[in-house]
């Protein structure tokens, strides 16, 4: 299978999971274990069919099985041969700087070179409790350890004070990179505030657009060109990540992710006050303009060229997993996104 993101196409499309947990043939959930083992293999089939990038996301609940990304990440490295790996996020405000810059460096080392991270402060709030943190200081924990990650990250000595852990004075962590610095992303939700702190250290940003108009994201885009610009640093990438799902046409595309999407948004909005979802909502989402990429090879082409269009974006990674949609037609769904969706789009944007 050699399905590729043409060198041509201004867009780099990348995937990522949270290691939703699916369903067994007994209809229970499937073991966490074995939903990793199926992670990987989605994994290796992305690669295979020349996908840019492969995130994999943190939590720490029952309903996704991945708490700790960079060793499935490593694990992945270990069977592909060029996809990127990144996290899909870490939430540093409940981590250690300093740990995850050696984690992500040490992916970086046995995937000869092709580890990310994307940091971020989570929409979940479970790792909070369960690593000691109060969530009073939801704010301050991100701010301050993202400056002491910056500073990790430098491969210099240390020296840094803060309210949340103690101090380093002069140390440096290890191992270094072969190659340059650990390529950092910054993942946004929507905030201005977000926008302008990761301008302030010149990373890229990925918006996670979950929900609504993708174009809505465009004066965050300014925002943060204009930020770079104005603080004097230089402009690399900005990419999106999404929702969706892909298969042979919009109807089955459909037919199959709305099931196994309802559950998710329901059980997610039992938690958060949301309400019931409902087939209106999905088709409002599933439309053109709305946050879900879901439909045949051509349909969602034409809706990342769109976003490309609005935004200016240069990567775009589908979460791909969707609660406890079947891995059979995630597998199918990732073969259609390398082998069709990816020469679909650089022909749009040619």
């Amino acid at each position: 299978m050699h399905g590729n993101t043409s060198p041509a196409s201004p867009v780099l499309l990348g995937l990522n999971t949270f290691g939703d947990v699916g369903l067994g043939p007994d209809g229970a959930p499937k073991p966490h274990a074995q939903v990793i083992r199926e992670l990987v293999e989605e994994a290796v089939l992305a690669d295979q069919v020349g996908l840019h990038a492969f995130g994999v996301g943190e939590h720490h609940r029952k309903d996704f099985a991945v708490s700790a990304p960079e060793v499935v990440l490593a694990a992945i490295a270990s069977r592909t041969e060029g996809i990127r790996l990144t996290s899909a996020v870490t939430v540093l405000s409940s981590d250690d700087p300093v740990r995850v810059f050696q984690r992500f460096s040490t992916l970086d080392a046995v995937s000869s070179g092709r580890a990310e991270v994307i940091l971020g402060r989570g929409s979940f709030i479970e790792s909070f409790p369960l690593f000691g943190f109060d969530l009073e200081d939801y704010e301050t924990l991100f701010e301050e350890k993202l400056e002491l990650f910056d500073r990790v990250r430098s491969q210099r000595p240390v020296r840094w004070e803060g309210r949340h852990r103690g101090p380093i004075s002069g140390l440096t962590a290890y191992p270094h990179l072969e190659d340059g610095l650990l390529r950092t992303w910054i993942g946004v939700g929507g905030t201005p505030q977000s926008v302008v702190r990761a301008a302030h250290y010149g990373f890229p940003v990925s918006f996670a657009i979950i929900g609504g108009e993708p174009a809505r994201f465009a004066p965050f885009a300014d925002l943060y060109r204009r930020s770079l610009e104005k603080l004097g640093k230089e402009y690399t990438m900005l990419a999106t990540h999404s929702p969706g799902h892909v298969a042979e046409t919009d109807e089955q595309a459909r037919e199959e992710l709305f099931p196994h999407w309802l559950a998710m948004r329901n059980r997610l909005g039992a938690e958060r006050g949301w309400g019931e979802g409902s087939r209106t909502e999905f088709n409002a989402q599933a439309s053109r303009a709305g946050a879900l990429y879901v439909g045949s090879p051509e349909t969602v082409a034409r809706k990342i060229a769109d976003t490309h269009r609005a935004l200016g974006t240069q990567r775009f990674d589908l979460k791909y997993s969707s609660g406890t949609l079947p891995h059979s037609a995630m597998m199918n769904s990732i073969e259609l996104f390398g082998t069709k969706v990816a020469p679909l789009v650089a022909d749009m944007l040619a």
